[in-house]
């Protein structure tokens, strides 16, 4: 890993790392202890088998910083089980993890020759996953482990981008406070409204950076007339309510906002970056207003990163699942024509630039949050060797009109081929700048 054994140690200690190592292929709820993970902290997982689901949940037993981290569980689908964690120093800044676990299944020799088999290989799947996305957190972390951590604010944070960014950041021992809409019911939650533009100043006081990913979903209906109002609505309204309030702040945290490579509209194979111009049509339009609405921070001399990002995939959430079913069962294929470019970032990379926007002071104003684009033919052959699958059923673009309406049209077969021009001109190194090796890595392959 890499990592002294007392990183390695601190980021199992915190609840953020539990849901870090959650696996993709299984739905699967955390519910974490609040504070550090220590003697007697209990966790419980939900996960689903089928229609039915089921609460695991284990106790910490042993705890000793930087060397070892022991749980069992307490209830759940095992008889018995034992799972130790043990970190060991391997160099400088460098460290080993090694998982010694011991269960024993229900049903007894039954449970054996019923599941013994596919238990230790399920285990031997998971613990695979779990060291690689242990290891390219750490890596994150690892780019500013000298540096101060941080107060960081989270608007969006039940959403899949915050709910992962906030888990990342509080395993690298930053504190977060996320903004919710209902009365708050933790000391990390802060009280918001942006249709009533409530938002108190004085609670975000102490607070180093804010990052803003409120807003509707692109995807969650037919853009109706008045889906498309609440669409602009609520990235305008809210990211006015974030700005105004960042500008009143003293000293004045950054703001890292998302936005969308939506922003160019289809421009087919024309190469793009940060400086190309907007396109027109609705996305733009709403790219373009809900950007402007930053402008209160940038008035009052506030560092503002504005985030055009790509398709984020993730196992977890956003766009990638829903793909999975019809491309398991050999029935996907190329959307339409399937020449049109992709923007896309894989979410351990999106985590990845985030971080960066908190600390590099140099990093201001638009920055494209993708990897190198694709053709949705190359999406779909590397999505069909990673599953195993043919990908020979292309979808006609009149089926996905028919099917999706102008929704259907601009997210799936517009064409925007945005490079990360600012992000390579600063150095960043992606974790996975190729599409077959991010969705291996978000898929758990």
């Amino acid at each position: 890993m890499p990592a002294s054994a007392a990183e390695l140690s601190a980021w199992h200690a915190t609840p953020g790392s539990f849901q870090r190592l959650r696996p993709p292929w299984r739905h699967v709820d955390v519910v974490a202890p609040a504070g550090a993970v220590r003697a007697g902290s209990r966790l419980t997982t939900r996960f689903a088998l089928g229609p039915i689901h089921q609460d695991w949940v284990t106790e910490v037993t042993d705890s000793i910083p930087g060397e070892r981290l022991t749980d069992v569980q307490i209830d759940g689908p095992f008889a018995e089980w034992r799972h130790v964690r043990r970190f060991s120093p391997d160099g400088p800044r460098m460290s080993r993890l090694r998982d010694e676990v011991e269960y024993r299944l229900r049903l007894g020799a039954a449970g054996d020759l019923l599941g013994g088999i596919p238990i230790r290989q399920s285990l031997e799947h998971l613990f695979a996953y779990r060291h690689q996305r242990t290891a390219d957190d750490l890596t994150l972390h690892a780019a500013y482990r000298a540096r101060p951590r941080l107060t960081v604010v989270i608007s969006g944070a039940s959403g899949l981008l915050g709910t992962e960014l906030a888990a990342f950041l509080t395993s690298g021992g930053h504190r977060v406070l996320t903004l919710v809409r209902r009365p708050p019911r933790a000391d990390h939650e802060v009280f918001w409204d942006p249709q009533r533009m409530a938002l108190a100043p004085a609670q975000l006081e102490g607070a180093d950076a804010v990052v803003h990913l409120a807003g509707r979903s692109l995807n969650a209906a037919r853009w109706t007339e008045a889906v498309k109002r609440e669409i602009l609505r609520s990235r305008t309204e809210a990211t006015s309510l974030i700005a105004r309030t960042v500008a009143q702040l003293d000293p004045r945290p950054v703001l890292i906002s998302n936005s969308a490579v939506g922003y160019y509209g289809d421009r087919g194979d024309e190469p793009l970056d940060e400086q190309s111009s907007p396109g027109s049509g609705f996305l733009p339009n709403v790219c373009i207003a809900w950007e402007q609405a930053l402008q209160p921070a940038r008035d009052a001399d506030a560092r503002v990163v504005v985030l055009r990002t790509g398709v984020v995939l993730s196992g977890h959430g956003g766009a990638l699942p829903r793909m999975l079913p019809a491309y398991r069962t050999g029935l996907g294929g190329p959307l339409g024509s399937g020449h049109q470019w992709m923007s896309w970032i894989g979410l351990q990379d999106y985590l990845g630039v985030v971080n960066r926007a908190l600390y590099d002071d140099e990093l201001e104003g638009p920055v494209a949050a993708v990897a190198p684009p694709v053709t949705n033919r190359e999406f779909v052959r590397a999505l069909t060797r990673v599953l195993h699958r043919p990908g020979l059923v292309p979808l006609p673009a009149p089926a996905l009109r028919a099917a999706l309406g102008e929704m259907g049209e601009r997210l799936l077969l517009d064409s925007t081929r945005v490079a990360p021009a600012r992000l390579t001109a600063r150095g960043h190194k992606l974790l996975y700048p190729d599409v077959e090796q991010a969705l291996r890595a978000e898929l758990g392959r």
